[in-house]
């Protein structure tokens, strides 16, 4: 089973530090990149992200990646 494509490139975020962030694996949220709970029953679990700096985060789109919750260019050979 593979996670819909949500976008194919990455969701630029402001992350700020010591804040915990949930991010959609299986491409189904409305609030892309991070997860609303419309994975229930889809056999996907969110990938928990605790900022470790304030800074701008670059959140895999595709769902692709190897190395989530962030993008590793996974989407340019879709």
């Amino acid at each position: 089973m593979k996670p819909a494509i949500a976008q194919k490139a990455p969701y630029p975020a402001e992350v700020q530090e010591g804040q915990v962030y949930y991010w959609c694996a299986c491409g189904k949220s409305k609030k892309q990149p991070f997860c609303d709970g419309s994975h229930k029953a889809s056999g996907f679990n969110p990938i928990r992200f605790l900022a470790g700096e304030t800074t701008t985060v670059y959140f895999c789109g595709c769902k692709q990646t190897l190395n989530p919750p962030f993008c590793d260019g996974s989407h340019s050979s879709l």
